[in-house]
């Protein structure tokens, strides 16, 4: 694992701790934006292991569509999706608790799906 790997793959499970610790405390907004961060993150973390450009969310967005193709795994697209929402949240504030809730177990998913490709 190259150092930027581990740095971005660190940096997402610190932001899922936090979301949690946030969502806990009420704090919807920066729940919602740590749980935005922890999927992006593992993102990165993937796209660094594998040398794919990783700069912009149309980035992001273009490494999660090719993993799903390549692992045939069409709900990788659906939870980052929900992982763009509690970004989105973080900016309007619309989201219920319960929301914010559902979007990192969604978060939590997406790590976990992705979590072999990493080491």
């Amino acid at each position: 694992m190259t150092p930027r790997t581990a740095y971005h793959s660190e940096s997402a499970g610190e932001f899922l701790v936090k979301a949690r610790v946030y969502l806990g405390e009420g704090d919807l907004l920066e729940a919602s934006e740590k749980g935005w961060g922890a999927a992006a993150q593992t993102v990165k973390a993937v796209a660094e292991a594998r040398d794919w450009r990783h700069r912009t969310h149309a980035d992001l967005y273009r490494v999660v569509s090719r993993l799903a193709d390549e692992l045939a795994d069409e709900r990788l697209q659906v939870l980052f999706h929900s992982a763009n929402a509690l970004h989105q949240n973080f900016y309007e504030g619309w989201m219920p608790t319960e929301s914010v809730a559902a979007g990192l177990s969604s978060v939590e998913e997406f790590a976990g799906r992705l979590a072999d490709l990493i080491d």
